[in-house]
């Protein structure tokens, strides 16, 4: 798999992501400025990567700080703070490790290599992300069988987190364990991400795959050509509802109607306790040109306009089983999303 992300002569570099399957293009950021842009513009994206490359933009914010003032203060940190969380506002990883960061300058503020435990932060954070998905890979593998076709929307693989997924993770896992699966992925209109970004990582991995229009996913399971479906998550409220690419809810009912298993896969970071359930998520608007244009060509009349939310919300009921690198959540979803927050979940009574 090509590195996405990656450190090096004190800079970050992220491959865009706009460009891809066709051009491999680097972005190097220098600044926490550079980081926003490259969050808002979606040169990345995918929740787990946000929050990743933030924290290298909060260590990024405050060198810029450090060489300007010579010392770091609280404002600067608050400042940096508001900034990087504006630059997306559903995924709940980006607030996760921004609070991280913060709380480890409080830590050590006064000491002379506060810069260098920053970045040694970030890294752990990245580095983290990558062991906690491989586990959550291993968990959802158990839930797939040999010969299993898998429907998945938008794009839930190494390039929306540190470096292996979280839905394509357990694709992955299940495949590198030997099983003869196959994967139907959506277009996921307006950015393509399933088109683009789903299908080349599993292309690149060896694991068969098609695509399909968002509007066929209906038809692909009354059918019976889909068994299993299986997405990521940007933010999963305490009750269990999940927010995620626009189009989830549409797949997480077809799924319902003809009796097929929906897993979410996400990090314990994707869980925000502060909402109570998924209608307190705010779901971001983005512009309309993105779906008036396609790659940059325009599709309709200039004149026409266009809404386009980026998320949406389905409801815990439509969901079969949450994938975590803890282990595997049933329902009652409350209850185990509890007990990870508590630090007393009880692994044989939560875990399938």
């Amino acid at each position: 798999m090509t590195e996405h992300i990656f450190w090096k002569d004190n800079q970050l570099h992220l491959l865009d992501q706009r460009l891809l399957p066709f051009k491999k293009q680097y972005v190097r950021c220098r600044t926490a400025n550079d980081v926003v842009r490259a969050i808002h513009n979606m040169t990345i994206r995918g929740a787990p990567l946000i929050g990743i490359v933030a924290a290298y933009g909060m260590f990024l914010g405050l060198r810029q700080a450090s060489r300007s003032k010579k010392r770091i203060t609280d404002v600067d940190v608050q400042r940096l703070y508001e900034k990087l969380k504006a630059s997306r506002p559903t995924a709940v990883n980006l607030v996760w490790a921004l609070d991280r960061m913060a709380a480890t300058y409080q830590q050590h503020r006064d000491q002379e290599d506060l810069l260098d435990i920053l970045l040694r932060a970030a890294i752990a954070i990245h580095v983290e992300d990558i062991e906690n998905n491989s586990m959550l890979g291993q968990y959802g593998a158990e839930l797939i069988d040999d010969g299993d076709v898998i429907l998945t929307h938008c794009n839930a693989g190494a390039l929306a987190t540190g470096g292996f997924g979280t839905a394509l993770g357990v694709i992955r896992a299940a495949h590198a364990s030997g099983k003869q699966i196959r994967v139907v992925a959506t277009e996921t209109r307006p950015y393509l991400q399933g088109a683009r970004l789903t299908a080349w990582e599993l292309h690149e991995e060896g694991i068969d795959v098609e695509i399909i229009p968002d509007n066929h996913v209906g038809l692909f399971c009354a059918r019976g050509i889909v068994n299993k479906a299986i997405v990521g998550a940007d933010r999963i409220a305490r009750n269990g509802d999940v927010a995620n690419k626009i189009g989830t809810y549409m797949v997480a009912l077809a799924a319902r109607e003809h009796a097929i298993p929906f897993f979410v896969a996400a990090p314990v970071s994707t869980f925000d306790w502060t909402m109570k359930s998924g209608q307190q998520i705010e779901i971001e608007e983005r512009s309309g040109k993105e779906v008036t244009c396609l790659l940059g060509h325009q599709l309709t009349l200039k004149q026409i306009k266009a809404c386009y939310y980026g998320f949406d919300i389905t409801p815990a009921r439509l969901i079969t089983y949450i994938i975590t690198e803890k282990g595997i959540l049933e329902k009652p979803f409350g209850k185990y999303i509890k007990l990870l927050f508590s630090g007393k979940r009880e692994s044989d009574n939560a875990a399938h």
